[in-house]
């Protein structure tokens, strides 16, 4: 609940959240490039469950794992687990930055489909701004921009489970309350990848510096959710839903420092038409409210 409007804290919260999934984005490739994907993974979620439980658990007891509507929550949770898989797949093969851009295919995908699904209107101009995202997008994926084309199927499969999760989480916020939905999340992802890891017990030879950046990648997913929800104490979603799009500002740059890849200028074209884009959707609908 939003106690009090300080949109400007508002803002540097985001800005700090965007910058710690970045961050998050680059640990997952480093780590996935040299372990199984399903560890990494499965050490993140845990984690993150251990500290939602540790920091929440305290406060709202057995409040932070009860929910109204169990099936549409697992099933949304299962979405955000396939969508973990599939991003550290899609890194795991391209540079940051473009994946990161085509990821953010999922906004887009939601107000389209909000409109069918949850009867929320779509402006006209609402369709241009998505139709000129999709072809920043287009501008990434063009015949010889060189990205990985299973890297790309991973991405574009990410944004399709990253579309039926925040779907959903659209349809549960009247039911739910947040600190049982990240629990929840957390929870199916925490059993999903730990069944999927067994497979890979034979390549358990990891050293411990990893699995130490393995918990760091935990404690970065569990910070930036947290971070969005003081943010959105401080000022309100149509304020700071533009500001999202810093994500890709941070991944194209951590991804030029860590690794050396700077996206070629119809890529970085691509990225801008899609970061303004999403910026002037969010921005429209902040004026009709």
């Amino acid at each position: 609940m939003m106690t009090a409007s300080r949109p400007l804290k508002g803002i540097v919260l985001v800005a700090l959240a965007t910058l710690t999934f970045a961050a998050a984005d680059v640990l997952t490739k480093q780590l996935s490039m040299r372990h199984p994907v399903a560890i990494v993974v499965a050490v993140r979620y845990l984690v993150n469950l251990g500290l939602l439980a540790v920091v929440l658990y305290p406060r709202l007891g057995a409040g932070l794992w009860r929910v109204q509507r169990r099936g549409l929550v697992l099933l949304r949770g299962l979405f955000l687990a396939l969508s973990s898989l599939t991003m550290a797949l899609a890194l795991r093969l391209m540079p940051v930055g473009e994946t990161v851009a085509i990821i953010y295919l999922s906004p887009f995908a939601v107000m389209l489909l909000a409109g069918p699904l949850l009867g929320e209107k779509v402006t006209r101009w609402g369709w241009i701004w998505a139709v000129m995202g999709f072809a920043g997008v287009l501008l990434i994926l063009r015949p010889g921009g060189g990205l990985d084309p299973y890297g790309v199927a991973f991405a574009l499969i990410n944004a399709g489970f990253a579309t039926g999760y925040h779907l959903l989480t659209r349809l549960l916020a009247g039911s739910e309350t947040t600190a049982a939905m990240l629990f929840q999340t957390a929870l199916v992802g925490s059993v999903f990848f730990s069944l999927g890891a067994l497979g890979s017990l034979d390549q358990l030879d990891i050293a411990a510096t990893d699995y130490g950046w393995m918990a760091v990648l935990g404690a970065l997913a569990a910070a930036g959710h947290f971070l969005f929800t003081a943010a959105y104490r401080e000022a309100p979603a149509s304020l700071l839903a533009p500001v999202n799009y810093l994500h890709l500002v941070w991944a194209a740059g951590l991804g030029w420092v860590i690794f050396g890849h700077m996206p070629e200028a119809p890529s970085l074209a691509g990225m801008a038409l899609v970061c303004a884009s999403g910026v002037a959707l969010a921005l429209g609908a902040k004026r009709r409210r």
